[in-house]
C-alpha cells in the first residue's frame, strides 16, 4: 500500500497517514489495501457543504490509484473524520461497490442500480449512508488502537 500526504504540518501528516492506514486494513483487507495507491491532500478552503473528496485516478472498473482532498482548515478530529469517510468511497470504487457511469459524471453505479446525483438528496445516496455511517467508528476504534484516547483533540466535537 502506497499513501503519500501532501500538505498540512508533520503532526497532521503524520496523523492523517497512520489513519489511512488503519481505515484501509479495517476497510479492504491487506491484501486489497497493499495494492491501492492513494494520495491525500490536505487543503485549506472556505467552509461549505463538503469537508472533502475522494476521485479514482486510474480505471472506473475497480480502480487501484486514488486522489483523497480534505480541508484542513477544521479541528483535527473532523480532519480525522472525514479521511476516514473518504476511505469508505476508496474501498466502495476498489471493490466494485460503486462505479461513476462514464457517459456522464453525475450518473453512479452502486451495486448495480443507477443513481443520478442530483435526483437523489445528498445524504439518501446509499454509498454516502455507508460512508456516513462508518466514519465515527472508524476513528475511534483507531484512536483507541492507537491508546490516544485521553488526548484532548480525539473529544473535540
Amino acid at each position: 500500500m502506497s499513501i503519500t500526504v501532501r500538505g498540512g504540518s508533520r503532526a497532521l501528516k503524520n496523523d492523517a497517514l497512520r489513519c489511512a492506514e488503519y481505515a484501509a486494513v479495517k476497510l479492504m483487507g491487506p491484501r486489497l489495501a497493499r495494492i491501492c495507491d492513494i494520495t491525500i491532500r490536505l487543503k485549506q478552503k472556505g467552509m461549505g457543504d463538503d469537508y472533502g473528496t475522494c476521485v479514482w485516478e486510474d480505471d472506473n472498473h475497480r480502480p487501484r490509484e486514488f486522489t483523497i482532498e480534505v480541508y484542513s482548515n477544521m479541528r483535527k478530529r473532523k480532519i480525522m473524520e472525514t479521511i476516514c469517510h473518504e476511505m469508505v468511497h476508496v474501498k466502495q470504487f476498489a471493490r466494485g461497490e460503486m462505479k461513476d457511469i462514464m457517459s456522464s459524471a453525475s450518473k453512479v453505479r452502486w451495486k448495480g442500480s443507477d443513481y443520478t446525483r442530483e435526483a437523489t438528496d445528498y445524504y439518501d445516496l446509499p454509498w454516502e449512508i455507508e460512508a456516513h455511517g462508518r466514519e465515527l467508528g472508524l476513528f475511534i476504534r483507531w484512536i483507541e488502537s492507537e491508546k490516544r484516547g485521553k488526548e484532548r483533540w480525539t473529544k473535540d466535537v
